[in-house]
């Protein structure tokens, strides 16, 4: 079964999320439940933190179905 990647922006960075590639250790969940929902569609929120607490979260997905990056070039 195929699925589309997700893709989740804000002013300062985009989110990706590729579900055939989750494992569901829900590290995202359990440690920024403010951005990452279980339980609301989307289940992305990007303004429920800094786009800096976002990054460090996505680097810990173990599966890489989380991946990231800037809207625009970082000075």
């Amino acid at each position: 079964m195929e699925t589309n990647t997700n893709i989740y922006s804000n002013t300062d960075i985009t989110v990706t999320y590729e579900p055939c590639i989750c494992i569901h250790a829900e590290y995202c969940a359990k440690e920024l439940s403010n951005v990452f929902r279980d339980s609301v569609i989307p289940w992305i929120d990007l303004e429920g933190a800094s786009a800096k607490k976002i990054i460090k979260q996505v680097k810990k997905c173990p599966s890489g179905a989380l991946q990231f990056y800037y809207n625009r070039e970082v000075a």
